[in-house]
């Protein structure tokens, strides 16, 4: 039996929203075996095995294949091992280290572009047309359709839809941002799916912060 933590991570400012993830605190009570089966049956776009919480050591599976590294998976675990472990300064994916601060309700994770997916971000004339969206563009295997909503106050309108890692379409995609944040090279704020926010930062070094608030659901206890 393994107890999941199931989180909103990247909400709005009012808690609503956010892309739900599972976390397993006790990466150990799922064998290495069994755990891509474990978060094809949570269902959610991301499931985190914690495997050194004070080292921050995690891996981190869609429902259908491991990835190095993902946003919302990070953000989220920070913002759960602050809550019942302590704060800690840095995550741990096979990727590299990934730095973690803390800001009142916002939780800061920081990424490379070349760790995440290789989304393709499709720039349209409006948010309107992202939303009129009914389905994701074809040809591209990892699409993330995106518009200014005030380009001058970096505000932007996004949907993603990862078909290559077996989730149809995104709520809220830090990888995606953290690729986007490298294009653009400026601050930001994603607003995506049905009403999640990401900030976004360029740091120096190669580096892209992204950052948001998280809200815990409920606990399950499932076989592993």
């Amino acid at each position: 039996m393994a107890d999941v933590h199931v989180l909103r991570v990247f909400t709005d400012r009012d808690g609503s929203g956010g892309n739900p993830l599972g976390v397993v605190l006790d990466g150990a009570a799922v064998p290495d075996g069994d755990r891509q089966g474990f978060a094809a049956e949570l269902g959610f776009s991301e499931t985190v095995f914690v495997d050194d919480p004070e080292l921050g050591e995690v891996r981190i599976f869609t429902p259908g294949t491991e990835v190095a590294f993902a946003g919302h998976p990070s953000v989220g675990t920070a913002w759960l091992l602050a809550r019942e472990r302590g704060p800690i300064a840095a995550l741990r994916p096979p990727a590299g280290e990934v730095p973690v601060r803390y800001d009142r309700e916002v939780v800061w994770i920081a990424g490379r572009a070349e760790w995440a997916p290789p989304f393709e971000h499709l720039q349209l004339d409006s948010p309107q047309e992202v939303d009129a969206l009914a389905e994701p563009p074809s040809g591209h295997p990892l699409p993330a359709a995106w518009a200014w909503e005030d380009e001058e106050a970096g505000r932007v309108r996004a949907r993603v839809f990862p078909l290559a890692l077996g989730i149809e379409e995104d709520e809220a995609t830090g990888a995606a941002a953290v690729r986007l944040g490298a294009l653009l090279g400026r601050e930001l704020l994603i607003r995506q799916g049905q009403g999640s926010l990401i900030h976004v930062r360029p740091r120096s070094g190669g580096m892209v912060e992204i950052g948001g608030q998280v809200e815990l659901d409920e606990v399950r206890t499932i076989g592993a």
